[in-house]
């Protein structure tokens, strides 16, 4: 575990220049604005080792599917997320010594920031070059969220030792290469480089998909504070661009370039370098530091709403917020186009844009810290692959509109290339179906489901349906070869929670055909017509919910992860030495698959999903068996067992869980945080604060909190946006705090006890 990071309730610190933690740190001071991001690389030439990264939202290559020998049903594709043209690039020359942190002879007072609270990334050092001049350089970047085809770099200059030419060279270069490619395809075309004065532009589209983009920069000079009129001298080839200033610098004086760039893309625009010289021109005339004061004041914004503050604990403080904060840097609900992809714009990693995480993780964050119709948008984002979702299905062979919605996408194509992934870990289609009931049960808004979620259920209803099989040796139906949310087991047979989710699934969708039919008899008959859905098929898929399988052991009295999980030499983690640990990256995969140990909640994830059908005593039960063999090498694992054990009331438990969740990537758990961040897990931590120890549910339409505090903590506070109304809730070690934000009376359950909030009063309980 990394621990380099300064604890700091608003920023990511780092001090002192580390070239081996220099591709960890391109991660965790990444930044976004949710059409575009970056990693934090430095602007200046680095030829140390690092992963150079930048990416435009929804902008994608199929890299075609490489594997040893073929199967019926493989996607087509991998899609990566590409690396874009780079518009960060400014060369460096100090007396003619180009500026590299890997050969300077001295790197002096070197640190760097995120700053959560007003989304920008500052770095800072004093350098001596080979040529023996000193400088002190500061540096600071934001991508806009107001303009957010626009980032902005502020690069300063000091001479140390003397008077000194200083040249920067800003510029465009698309003549880059992914990191994670599988037949080193050549993605992008670049059609167009041009420049006029200060301005320039990068035309280019990716191969296969069409992309188009423009990449676009506009530099100025500054000495002291003013401006200096200076007319680059242009450097030019077919995949690159260059803007040359040169200025002389008396010692101790100042020199800055102020660049600005970024991305357009056809998407939004039809002429792509006519829309960047208007992003451009709305940039210079804000200028630097009015943009960065209108970056101030947005994230301000964002903050008013998704805060968690917590007092007497500075990691837990600091973990939280990164969390928040990437998650809002990943996905603001502007475009109902897009999704939150597992890395965010901070990696290549996983591929795709789309996860089962979104359902299962991220909308409820979205719901309760935004306006319902975020949430909403990544619902209708699902309704518009379920074409696609029954195409996918096809292709395994399955009829009648029976729809599988994809483990990977960008488009609605499955596009995850390990076969007990994309055949087996089917688990994904019924997170899709409990995020359709999640928000309508948070939300109150029902109008989703006649008008677009009954199709996506029938389809989900009816895959479930052909899924399963009749065993006459058990007179149950089961669900063969499948892979759970624990995917340290492939291949199993009548893994509980898919079978358990199969059951709620098809459950649930009669009682919304019901409840359509009743109250929206126009959108029922419409759908109905559509789909041809028939009473007789209904009944078919009610006698498989209704005689479904469920492995049980009646000497461990809990329900059994798949069928032969008691075959297993069940060695808990415990005596697991920690040399050979993470296992995923210590041993073989056959090992790993005869072994007892589990990445993630499994069954604990289906008594997340639906604790309420359970009592806490058969929680606690599958908890203490479960938990002991499970290694957490996910990152959506600790999350649920954290608000697991607050339920159970461990909090010291629930804390460490909470902590591992929190600063999974900020002290890298797993060893792995070099190849981007979690992002789509990073909603879990929020869960693990607002559901695990706030214990907030929705019971009988209402909101219910059950608060609990670590003794680590003085105090906590959050706020929800439940209907349109804007709840606070501050826990205390003796007292919980509720604001209500509105016009009306609301009646909420605290510990079981009813009590109606009145607006802007301050309850304490």
């Amino acid at each position: 575990m990394q621990e380099y990071i300064k604890a700091d309730p608003w920023s990511i610190i780092e001090e002192g220049f580390d070239k081996e933690l220099v591709k960890s740190s391109e991660s965790i001071f990444s930044i976004g604005n949710g059409a575009m991001g970056q990693r934090a690389n430095f602007e200046e030439n680095y030829t140390g080792d690092t992963f150079q990264g930048s990416y435009i939202a929804g902008v994608y290559y199929p890299d075609k599917t490489r594997v040893g020998w073929w199967k019926n049903g493989y996607p087509e594709y991998f899609a990566k997320v590409l690396n874009a043209p780079n518009w960060i690039g400014v060369e460096v020359f100090v007396n003619g010594e180009p500026l590299d942190l890997n050969t300077c002879k001295k790197v002096i007072g070197f640190s760097r920031e995120l700053n959560m609270k007003e989304g920008w990334y500052k770095r800072q050092f004093k350098a001596v070059l080979p040529n023996d001049v000193k400088i002190s350089v500061k540096v600071t970047r934001f991508l806009s969220i107001d303009l957010d085809e626009v980032g902005a770099i502020n690069y300063e200059i000091i001479p140390e030792n003397g008077d000194v030419e200083i040249k920067f060279v800003p510029y465009l270069d698309s003549g880059i290469t992914n990191e994670d490619s599988n037949w080193d395809d050549k993605f992008w075309n670049t059609t167009s480089v041009t420049s006029e004065g200060n301005k320039a532009f990068i035309e280019a589209h990716t191969m296969k998909t069409n992309f188009e983009t423009c990449t676009f920069m506009e530099s100025r000079l500054f000495v002291d504070g003013k401006v200096i009129e200076n007319n680059p001298t242009e450097q030019k080839d077919e995949l690159r661009i260059a803007h040359e200033y040169v200025q002389t610098v008396k010692q101790g004086g100042t020199v800055a370039l102020h660049k600005f760039g970024g991305y357009t893309v056809a998407r939004n625009h039809k002429v792509l370098v006519e829309a960047s010289k208007k992003a451009l021109k709305k940039a210079v005339d804000f200028g630097f530091d009015a943009l960065l004061d209108k970056q101030k004041q947005a994230w301000a914004k964002i903050w008013e709403m998704s805060d968690i503050t917590i007092q007497g604990d500075v990691k837990a403080q600091q973990g939280i917020r990164f969390n928040i904060f990437q998650l809002n840097q990943t996905y603001l609900g502007k475009d109902s186009r897009l999704n939150i992809g597992p890395k965010g714009f901070t990696g290549e990693k996983y591929g795709g844009s789309t996860y089962w995480d979104t359902e299962a993780y991220c909308i409820p964050f979205y719901m309760a810290t935004k306006d319902q119709n975020v949430a909403r948008s990544l619902l209708k984002y699902r309704y518009n692959h379920l074409d696609k979702a029954i195409e996918n299905a096809q292709k395994l062979g399955f009829s009648n509109g029976a729809a599988l919605y994809p483990m990977v996408t960008m488009n609605g194509e499955e596009c995850h290339n390990e076969w007990e992934i994309t055949f087996e870990e089917i688990h994904r289609n019924g997170a899709i179906a409990f995020a359709i009931f999640n928000y309508y049960r948070f939300t109150g808004d029902y109008s989703y489901i006649p008008e677009m979620g009954l199709e996506v259920l029938i389809g989900i209803a009816r895959f479930w349906h052909q899924r399963a099989s009749f065993s006459a040796d058990k007179n149950k139906y089961v669900i063969l070869g499948v892979t759970g949310p624990n995917e340290y087991e492939n291949n199993v047979n009548n893994n509980w929670y898919t079978n358990y989710l199969a059951k709620w699934c098809i459950d649930f969708v009669v009682e919304q055909l019901q409840k359509v039919d009743d109250g929206y008899n126009e959108d029922y008959l419409r759908v109905i017509g559509k789909t041809k859905l028939t009473d007789n098929e209904v009944s078919q898929w009610e006698k498989v919910a209704n005689n479904m399988y469920f492995p049980y052991s009646e000497d461990k009295k809990v329900f059994l992860q798949q069928d032969g999980f008691l075959d297993k030499e069940l060695i808990t983690v415990s005596d697991l030495p920690k040399a050979q640990r993470p296992i995923n990256q210590k041993w073989s995969w056959d090992r790993i698959l005869r072994s007892p140990y589990i990445k993630q909640a499994d069954v604990l994830q289906g008594f997340y999903f639906f604790e309420d059908h359970f009592s806490e005593e058969e929680l606690e039960k599958h908890f203490d068996f479960y938990e002991p063999f499970t290694v957490h090498e996910s990152s959506l694992s600790p999350c649920v067992h954290s608000i697991q054990a607050a339920k159970l009331n461990r909090m010291q438990q629930a804390y460490t869980f909470y902590l591992r969740t929190s600063r999974l990537d900020l002290d890298d758990y797993n060893k792995e945080v070099e190849e981007g961040l979690h992002i789509t897990s990073m909603a879990g931590t929020w869960m693990s604060i607002v559901e695990g120890f706030g214990g907030m549910r929705v019971v009988d339409d209402k909101l219910s909190f059950e608060p609990k505090i670590p003794e680590q903590w003085e105090a906590y506070s959050f706020k929800i946006n439940f209907r349109d109304r804007i709840l606070k809730v501050t826990v205390k070690k003796d007292s919980t705090e509720l604001l209500l934000t509105g016009q009306e009376d609301m009646s909420i359950r605290l510990k079981g006890e009813r009590i109606v909030l009145q607006p802007n009063t301050v309850k304490v309980v």
